[in-house]
């Protein structure tokens, strides 16, 4: 259709005002009437509106040369034209909401939506099985107070090695294949360089964990990777026993397992702790019947832990003759296995997505 030029058709008569507002309002009615019959969207109508009723408009120009008339011809005469104004808004305000109308049943046509239907959702992402038990023993040990804290992945051999009272000609190094720089640094092999640079940074009392990745050059099997998870805790203040030590262990794992499990300590050597234990999980996999994971022995070495060993307080600038300390370290690994009967480790690493969608 033919945009309407309504400036044209609706322009005031030329004549004398009297004679135009003396003449037969019902003529402009009905130009009006064949005029809105031919809008064909908001655009015309709201044009429509402007040369009848705006500042310049025809109708409104009416009324304000009312004040040319005599008095009886101004009452007259303003209300015809007031009658025509009402006439005028009152139909404008219908074709308007007939095109909202219209336009909203055309949005209902193209875009319904059947929500009857049971459609397939694209699936999202979720946490590793590591990360979510990781976050859950932070929450853990927040809750009794423990600081987290994290450390870099390269690390000196001051600080992966000799800080924890492993010199260079040590033995336990041996025990530990490392990877190392070529500019002298290394991939730490354990977490427990993040305990060192918390004694370092903070003052006792205080009690910390350090969750990450550690690296060992290491031969893969199914309890074993190159690149695997820790984590490390530590509490240092005055008078601190093994008892306080067995008392974290516990509820660390009743925890986590949200069961009672069956542990044993067994004496154990490590550097940085004197006395030194092994803190060992009955198989979950296998009940203690043995299996690949227990290495057919009924028990997972899970936690090794002890006394801080004084020359480690030393390296952290702490008086070993006034605060003693509990430190453990844990394979967060193997508790995964143990939590979701995982028999091998290297589903970790694996970047299989069907097996990280078991764990939502």
């Amino acid at each position: 259709m033919e945009s309407v030029d309504f400036a044209e058709v609706l322009s005031p008569d030329p004549a004398h005002f009297e004679h135009a507002v003396k003449e037969d309002l019902s003529t402009i009615q009905a130009e009006f009437a064949a005029l809105l019959r031919n809008v064909s969207d908001e655009k015309e109508l709201a044009t429509l509106k402007v040369h009848l009723l705006g500042k310049k408009g025809r109708i409104t120009g009416l009324l304000k040369e009312l004040g040319q008339l005599s008095p009886d011809e101004r009452q007259a005469c303003g209300k015809r034209i007031n009658e025509l104004k009402s006439y005028v808004e009152e139909a404008l305000g219908e074709a308007e909401a007939s095109f909202v109308d219209r336009q909203m049943r055309e949005r209902l046509e193209t875009e319904w939506v059947d929500v009857s239907l049971n459609l397939s959702r694209r699936p999202v992402g979720n946490l590793h099985p590591v990360s979510q038990v990781q976050y859950e023993i932070e929450d853990i040990f927040s809750a009794m107070g423990f600081e987290v804290l994290d450390g870099p992945h390269v690390e000196t051999d001051e600080v992966n090695f000799e800080a924890l009272n492993i010199p260079k000609e040590h033995p336990a190094r041996d025990m530990q294949d490392t990877f190392y720089l070529e500019d002298g640094n290394l991939l730490r092999t354990h977490t427990s360089t993040i305990q060192v640079r918390g004694m370092q940074r903070l003052k006792p009392p205080f009690k910390i964990i350090g969750p990450g990745k550690v690296f060992r050059s290491e031969r893969i099997d199914a309890s074993h990777e190159v690149t695997f998870h820790q984590l490390e805790g530590m509490m240092v203040n005055r008078d601190i026993k093994v008892a306080h030590l067995i008392h974290f262990m516990k509820v660390l794992l009743s925890s986590i397992f949200r069961r009672e499990v069956e542990v044993r300590l067994r004496p154990g050597y490590f550097p940085f702790v004197e006395p030194g234990f092994e803190l060992d999980i009955r198989c979950l996999l296998c009940s203690g019947k043995g299996c690949s994971v227990c290495k057919q022995v009924g028990w997972v070495e899970l936690l090794p832990c002890g006394m801080v060993h004084p020359n480690v307080l030393r390296a952290g600038n702490i008086d070993p003759d006034k605060y003693s300390g509990f430190a453990f370290g844990l394979g967060l690994d193997r508790l995964v296995m143990m939590r979701y009967g995982i028999d091998d480790i290297r589903h970790f690493h694996s970047a299989d997505l069907r097996f990280i969608r078991q764990f939502r």
